[in-house]
This record gives C-alpha cells, sequence and structure tokens, in this order.
C-alpha cells in the first residue's frame, strides 16, 4: 500500500467514526450550531477581509494584513483549534499493532490536519484581501504572495498548536510555549512603535514578499518534521510506558473525616479521587482554576475591564467558570460504572448531594483568588457574595437539570475535546440559560434598583435555591429514574 492510498483509507477511517460514534445522531442540535457557526465565522472574515483591504489599498500598504497575522490571526486561530482539533497521536495509537509502517500513520495524520476543512476557512479572511489590492493596483504575484503567505502562516500555526497540545499533556509548564511566540511579538512592539510600520512596508514590497512566502513554507516543513519526531516519540513512550501500581499504592489516601458523612461522604471522597486520579477531570480544574487567575490578574491589575458591565460579567464568569466547566457533562464520568451505583436504593441521590457539597465547597477557591481585585477596589465583598451565592443556588440548580438529559460516557483519561459537548436541544437550551440568565438577573435588578439594592437581591435568590437544595435534587432525582433505561443505553452504548 502506497502513502496516498494509506492517506485516503485513514480519511476514510476517521470519518466512519465518527458516524459511528452514539453521539452522531444524538446531537443533531450541536451540528447545526456548528453549521451556523461555520458560516457566521466566514462572513465574519469575509467582512474583516474587506475592511482592512480599504485603508491597505488607499495607502499603498499591502502588506498589512500580513504584518498582522502573527500578531493577532494566528492567536486566534490557535484558541479556536481548542475546540476543532485533537492531536495526531488520540487517533494513531489504535494502528500500532497494524502491519503498516507507524511512521507513515504518523505523517498521515499530520497531513490530515494540514488539509482540514477548518483551515481553509481563513481563505475568507485573505481572499478578498488580496483581491480588492489587487484591484486596487497591487501587482497579481503581490496579491497572490499576500494570499499563500496568510494561508501558510495559518498551516504553520495549525503545527504549533499540534506541538502545544502535545506537550502540555506531559506538564503545564508548556504553556508558557505559546505565551512567549505570540507574547514576544507584542513586547517587541510595545519596545519600538515603528516596528510595525516598518514590517509592513517591507512586506509591500514585491521582491521581498516572496522571499516571506518561501522563509513561510520553509517554516511550515521544519514545524511539521518537528511534530512528526515529536508525536512518534511521545506515543510510543505513552504505550510503552508500565504503571508503578506498588508505589501507587503505598500514598493512597483514604479521606477517613469524611466517613462520618455515611453514602454521601464516601461519594464526596470519589469526588476528591477522580480528581485526583483522571486525566479529564483534572484537566478542567487545572483549566478552570488557570483561567480564574488568568481573569483576576487582568482586572486587578490592568484598566481592560474597568466598566461596570464588564466587571460584573467576569466576577459572575470566575465563580461559575468551574461549575459551568465540571458539570456541563455531569453523570458523564459516573456513565463508565452507572450500573453499579444503581445497587443500592437513593444511592444516586446521595451522589448528586455529593456532587453539590463538593461543587458549592470549590467555590471558596475563587473566593480567595479574586482577594486581590477586592485589594484593588475592582470587586466588593457584597459583589463576591452576592455572585458566590447565586453560582451555589441559581447556576448550580439550573447545571444540574443536565443530569436527567446526559447519556454520554466521559472517558475518565481522555483530554479535553470541544467535540460532541451536546447531546440534544435541550442540554443547549439548559447551557444557554446558565451562562447568561444570572447577567441578565443582574442587569435588570441594577436599572431597578442601585447596586447594592441588586447584590442584597442576588444574595436572597442565591440562598434560596441554595437552602432548598434537597428539594430540588430530589426532583432531579426522581426525573432520572423515570428515564434510566433510555440514559443507561445511552452510557453503554457510548463506552469508549
Amino acid at each position: 500500500m502506497n502513502r496516498l492510498q494509506l492517506f485516503l483509507l485513514l480519511r476514510r477511517h476517521n470519518s466512519l467514526a465518527l458516524r459511528r460514534s452514539p453521539a452522531f445522531e444524538q446531537s443533531v442540535v450541536a451540528k447545526v450550531m456548528m453549521v451556523l457557526g461555520a458560516g457566521f465565522m466566514i462572513i465574519y472574515l469575509i467582512f474583516l477581509g474587506t475592511m482592512m483591504a480599504m485603508p491597505a489599498t488607499q495607502g499603498r500598504m499591502y502588506g498589512l494584513l500580513l504584518a498582522m497575522t502573527p500578531m493577532l490571526w494566528m492567536p486566534i486561530d490557535f484558541g479556536i483549534r481548542f475546540a476543532v482539533q485533537q492531536t495526531p497521536a488520540m487517533f494513531a495509537k489504535p494502528y500500532l499493532l497494524q502491519p503498516m509502517p507507524f511512521g507513515a500513520v504518523i505523517e498521515n495524520f499530520l497531513v490530515n490536519t494540514l488539509v482540514t476543512g477548518y483551515n481553509w476557512t481563513w481563505l475568507a479572511l485573505f481572499l478578498p484581501y488580496a483581491f480588492i489590492v489587487f484591484c486596487g493596483g497591487a501587482s497579481l504575484l503581490q496579491a497572490l504572495s499576500i494570499l499563500v503567505s496568510g494561508m501558510l502562516l495559518i498551516l504553520a500555526n495549525s503545527q504549533i498548536y499540534l506541538m502545544v497540545r502535545t506537550l502540555v499533556g506531559r506538564s503545564l509548564l508548556w504553556w508558557a510555549l505559546p505565551i512567549v511566540i505570540y507574547g514576544s511579538i507584542w513586547v517587541t512592539l510595545l519596545i519600538d512603535e515603528d516596528l510595525f510600520d516598518q514590517q509592513m512596508d517591507v512586506l509591500s514590497d514585491i521582491s521581498i514578499a516572496w522571499w516571506f512566502v518561501f522563509a513561510c513554507m520553509a517554516l511550515l516543513a521544519v514545524l511539521f518534521v518537528l511534530n512528526r519526531w515529536m508525536q512518534l516519540r511521545f506515543v510510543r513512550e505513552e504505550i510503552s510506558r508500565q504503571e508503578k501500581k506498588e508505589a501507587a499504592m503505598k500514598h493512597v489516601v483514604k479521606f477517613s473525616f469524611l466517613e462520618r458523612f455515611g453514602l454521601t461522604g464516601e461519594y464526596l471522597k470519589l469526588e476528591v479521587k477522580s480528581i485526583m486520579r483522571n486525566k479529564a477531570i483534572r484537566s478542567r480544574v487545572l483549566m478552570s482554576v488557570t483561567l480564574i487567575v488568568v481573569f483576576t490578574l487582568l482586572v486587578s491589575y490592568t484598566s481592560l475591564y474597568d466598566g461596570r458591565a464588564m466587571l460584573n460579567f467576569w466576577c459572575f464568569y470566575c465563580f461559575g467558570i468551574y461549575g459551568i466547566t465540571a458539570m456541563v457533562k455531569v453523570m458523564g464520568p459516573e456513565g463508565n460504572y452507572i450500573d453499579l451505583l444503581m445497587v443500592h436504593h437513593e444511592s444516586i441521590l446521595s451522589l448528586l448531594k455529593a456532587k453539590y457539597y463538593f461543587h458549592t465547597a470549590m467555590l471558596l477557591v475563587p473566593f480567595v483568588l479574586m482577594i486581590p481585585a477586592v485589594i484593588a477596589g475592582k470587586f466588593s465583598l457584597l459583589m463576591m457574595f452576592a455572585y458566590m451565592f447565586i453560582c451555589s443556588g441559581l447556576l448550580y440548580f439550573m447545571l444540574f437539570q443536565l443530569a436527567v438529559y446526559n447519556k454520554q460516557t466521559l472517558p475518565l483519561n481522555s483530554k479535553i475535546t470541544g467535540k460532541n459537548s451536546v447531546e440534544n436541544g435541550m442540554q443547549l437550551v439548559i447551557e444557554m440559560l446558565a451562562m447568561f440568565l444570572p447577567l441578565v438577573v443582574v442587569a435588570a435588578l441594577v436599572l431597578l434598583f442601585d447596586e447594592t439594592t441588586a447584590y442584597w437581591s442576588l444574595i436572597v435568590i442565591g440562598l434560596l435555591f441554595t437552602l432548598t437544595h434537597p428539594l430540588w435534587l430530589r426532583n432531579v432525582y426522581t426525573r432520572m429514574m423515570r428515564r434510566k433505561y433510555e440514559n443507561l443505553e445511552g452510557f453503554h452504548a457510548s463506552r469508549a
């Protein structure tokens, strides 16, 4: 079998894997939303490309878009890829035992990341820009150099993303790599304010523009080769790694102080140990804490979000981001062993209570992390308590409704991926309400009353839902039991 045949075969396998997924038929709403989102992105990019081409044509600054790509479009593209792209290693492992060269498998998956449809949506930005500057006086070669260079930078960015995504799985310290890559560009611009204009003038020169095309080709080739070596090495290391069971058994933490709470205490232990032992759950916790720290530092020590509306927005999301991230797939991890949980009467109810107590206690983490914002005068203590209670009450009340409708198992050791995150329309409605309803309530209260009255009202609403949690958790449990056979079928079908 030659490389082309292997490439076509693996692309077909990937397509069939998606179609055979139990979530394929369930996530019709998610697919519709994804198509609408892609269409909106394309329209938005066409608009941006057209608007940027106007001043570039008038001032003969044809290299404007290329100069902005490393400092703006590449970081944006890097962030979007977390929702649309996975690492080749996640697809290549099943082929390790097949009679085919494993290096060729890695190469084919890397090529697949280059020809994926998402990359070519960026043509909606570069193509209108190149066409308008061509009509405005640029030569055909100049317009083509802009188009080719821009797309090569996006493809190179896909390889940077794969490297970072793979390395972060081994150590969170590798997050420094994209910060250094993209942050260094902004730092140099701050040091030399004329540097951007100089880059734009250089890239507008047709003789230099084509050298830039060759430089982008060389960069893409180097990153591809480096990615191939790294993916091949890391996959083999992960497959051949032996678990050190004896050493792990010596360091088992029992959390015996939770035993006094009976079955609920046992499930509290399960929540804590799930975070400690399972990559998927631990990744969500670490990601949430990291985002809280970043947002708090931005709010505390910069003037980017000094408006009252933005301060309310970030205060709410600093408290709510962990719950939204972790509970959007509530009961997903338990789907791996849901049959065992149903052996005892009302065992699931005790599990729901344990989850609620644990996530409510976790609200103390953002409360402590946001103290610098209080010291800086951006948040008030009343504001902090208001959003903490609205999260423990109204937000968690809405998120726990997802336990009734979630029926897709979450693999415990898989990496975070944006695929198949929505299983049906009801989930989407609940998630949207959970993310925006509290902010709408705040905006309405602020319009009707002053901020102090609005925050006290939030505290009252939050406490009302918090104190009545035994009632609505039992209601969630009762509705889950009515759907238990449908949900069990979904959990069984979606197990890896």
